[in-house]
């Protein structure tokens, strides 16, 4: 039997082969026990397959400290923490969203107007990968400044400035698209 530091020291010299036994071998218990966190089977399957798209595009960067069976499961863990959060800041956008419709007395073009607004802003958001979305979400809507985002997220300020960019060039994209 290889042991995981030769598995992953071939995956890391790109052995396809050994990526493919590897992905085999775990997928049905990643995504069963992703199942179990998120209650989709196919957004289960969804985080599993990114997790190991990651791992083949960072295959030189990959650093396991300990078994690779735990690795991946820890892995799955966080991304399955990820999208919790991420769907609980979608449904936290659309209920302020609803509550500021309902308190505004405007005409009915408006309204759809606002609705259509409401709408696309939800669909770049989930467009956005997590984080992003999340950092984005915390900056306009939760008023939080850079550096307090980046202390709750324990991230570098720089690493949310660059998250900001990219989903305020997302929406400009998207918005003056339509």
């Amino acid at each position: 039997m290889i042991r995981d530091t030769e598995i992953i020291a071939r995956i890391r010299q790109g052995d396809v082969g050994q990526f493919e036994l590897l992905f085999r071998s775990s997928y049905v218990s990643l995504v069963r026990y992703a199942k179990t966190l998120i209650k989709d089977h196919d957004t289960a399957e969804e985080i599993v397959q990114d997790l190991f798209f990651r791992l083949w595009q960072d295959k030189e960067k990959i650093k396991i400290e300990s078994s690779l069976n735990g690795y991946l499961f820890r892995s799955v863990h966080n991304r399955c923490l990820h999208h919790i959060e991420h769907n609980r800041v979608v449904e936290r956008h659309a209920e302020e969203m609803s509550y500021r419709q309902s308190e505004s007395q405007e005409n009915p073009s408006d309204i759809l107007h606002y609705k259509e607004l409401q709408a696309k802003i939800t669909r770049i958001l989930e467009k956005l990968p997590e984080r992003c979305g999340k950092i984005f979400y915390m900056s306009r809507f939760e008023g939080l400044k850079y550096a307090e985002i980046a202390e709750k997220l324990s991230v570098s300020v720089k690493t949310v400035e660059s998250n900001m960019g990219r989903a305020l060039k997302e929406f400009r994209k998207e918005l003056t698209e339509q």
